[in-house]
């Protein structure tokens, strides 16, 4: 399990606001792009569409896809290449690694959001920004990072209801300015060769497995069975079979076998209709006496245990139903390969070379008057699946309420 649950109090990280260091390290975005995620090429395509917003002074939320963990970097170079630095909205517990990585994330415009529980701190000081407008803010609206370019997640109201929120407050001194989300849609292609790159990451994982690397079999079925294995190991774990059938059934049904004990223990009342924040809603159950302290060794272990499960059911609910069926682009196996490998190390090979087009989409204008937040938001999803080619049902998640 990624170190991805701090189990110490929350404090708030506020951005730092000054334009100096963003400066310093815009010509190292692209280097750094292509040593450390092997992007080695990015364009994006109607910029002008987001240089013409900031001329005119609006209050601007980017909201793009989330599929890469290098994509707060290249929406940070779209700032760059657009003229102008951006505020981030950043998970907390990125801000709890190394001294040097929080003061980075600070430097260049990143500030915490508790994503286990409403972070009024967070939403305000978003809304402040906005009615600045000094610069774009940054809110990734799946909230997590799917590894799959081709599917999006389902979308938090919480962009829509920061942008309208700031929207009425900037009324009241600057009646005429506009408030905007603009969709991102960031797109990346592979452009090495499939079978060298993914196939010493399967012969790895095999080997893990006990098995003797397959090579002679084609890659995607190979893919396959390894799946099914992990699979098969975690029923075997938790149900105490492991089950036959479709894999995409199986995660259904072990996702639920998981998480419906867990929130009949903790009486969650309304169940959400997506896994994350089903699971966000346990966490926010179970990590306040965690943190306040007092639990016994026991009950400290038995938390930690529960909270490593609503781990594992978000990571099996990101395997897209269908994805290698058919003639699967490079990019999905790999992402598939990615994912399976970072499920079972907590890493994933960097596969290179890659390219990524950002799609900046025509803006939305966020309206003073109590819009339906869900409606906007899932305007900006529809935007960007065209953007990226994709069909999915639109879906949204709740508003924070400030």
């Amino acid at each position: 399990m990624q170190n991805i649950i701090i189990d110490k109090p929350y404090s708030f990280v506020p951005p730092h606001r000054s334009a100096f260091w963003p400066a310093i390290f815009q010509p190292f975005l692209r280097p750094y792009l292509s040593k450390v995620w092997g992007v080695t090429g990015v364009e994006f395509a109607g910029i002008e569409l987001l240089r013409a917003v900031l001329d005119e002074r609006a209050s601007v939320v980017l909201a793009p896809n989330h599929c890469r963990p290098c994509d707060p970097t290249v929406v940070a170079l779209l700032g760059a290449e657009a003229g102008t630095p951006l505020y981030i909205m950043a998970s907390w517990h990125l801000f709890m690694g190394s001294r040097f990585q929080a003061w980075f994330l600070r430097r260049i415009g990143a500030f915490s959001v508790y994503r286990e529980g409403l972070d009024r701190a967070a939403v305000k000081c978003a809304i402040e920004l906005l009615i600045e407008a000094r610069r774009p803010l940054v809110i990734f609206p799946e909230g997590i990072i799917s590894r799959a370019n081709d599917r999006l997640g389902a979308f938090n109201e919480g962009p829509a209801f920061i942008a309208r929120s700031a929207s009425k407050e900037r009324a009241k001194s600057e009646p005429g300015a506009r408030t905007v989300l603009v969709p991102l849609a960031l797109r990346y292609r592979f452009l090495g060769r499939l079978e060298e790159s993914a196939a010493p990451v399967i012969d790895r994982i095999e080997t893990r497995l006990t098995w003797k690397p397959r090579r002679e079999l084609p890659l995607i079925q190979r893919l396959q069975m390894v799946g099914s294995a992990l699979l098969g190991l975690k029923e075997l774990e938790l149900v105490g079979e492991a089950r036959q059938g479709e894999i995409e059934g199986r995660l259904v049904r072990l996702i639920d076998d998981i998480l419906v004990p867990l929130e009949e223990e903790w009486k969650i009342k309304k169940r959400e209709s997506d896994v994350p924040a089903r699971v966000r809603a346990l966490r926010a159950a179970i990590l306040p006496e965690l943190v306040e302290g007092g639990l016994t060794d026991a009950e400290r272990e038995q938390r930690w245990e529960e909270l490593a499960r609503l781990y594992l059911a978000q990571q099996l609910s990101l395997y897209p139903a269908g994805y290698l069926e058919g003639s699967p682009t490079a990019e999905r196996v790999l992402e598939t390969v990615e994912r399976l490998e970072e499920d079972l190390t907590d890493i994933a090979t960097v596969h290179r070379p890659v390219t990524v087009t950002v799609h900046i989409g025509e803006p939305l204008e966020v309206m003073k008057s109590d819009h339906d937040l869900a409606a906007m938001m899932n305007e900006v999803r529809s935007r960007i699946q065209n953007m990226l080619g994709t069909q999915t049902e639109p879906a949204t998640k709740p508003a924070p309420q400030a």
